[in-house]
């Protein structure tokens, strides 16, 4: 796969204080510590949160390649990297937008269409609360990392 081209907005969401559901959270600690380093440049911008918010479209509007990165039950170890698609129907709650929805709410409200992206990276431990990620999880995470370096490089 090339590098990804243009300013990148990468948005890691997930809860960090449920186990593996924090894995979002963690590789947007990871892209930050890759950008204090200079290993992936000044045009990428580093958001996290609990959940994305209908709020996101805006600022996905402003980017040319915007990467949601989340814990993934079913993802394939050690992640899944696949380009995502505006979605045609705006289908979220007060506590829930997908990635698809805030791409197609960007497109319609802002005429943006950024490249994106779903970093699924693969976890395995929900079910309790804690501020830790599972082994597996760590390992998964590493290669995630590995992989934001590859496609966000200088």
């Amino acid at each position: 796969m090339n590098t990804l081209e243009g300013s990148v907005l990468l948005i890691g969401y997930g809860n960090p204080g449920r186990l593996d559901d924090g894995l979002g959270p963690a590789l947007a600690e990871a892209a930050i510590r890759l950008a204090d380093n200079g290993l992936i440049g000044g045009r990428v911008t580093v958001e996290s949160c609990f959940q994305l918010a209908v709020e996101h479209a805006a600022q996905v509007a402003n980017y040319d390649v915007v990467i949601f990165a989340d814990a993934d039950l079913q993802a394939p170890e050690p992640y899944r990297f696949e380009r995502l698609q505006p979605s045609t129907e705006a289908a979220f709650t007060t506590h829930h937008v997908e990635p698809a929805t805030l791409l197609g709410l960007a497109r319609d409200l802002f005429g943006a269409t950024p490249d994106a992206y779903v970093l699924g990276i693969r976890g395995y431990e929900f079910n309790d609360f804690g501020e830790r990620l599972s082994p597996k999880a760590i390992k998964n995470l590493a290669a995630a990392e590995r992989l934001l370096e590859s496609q966000l490089q200088n």
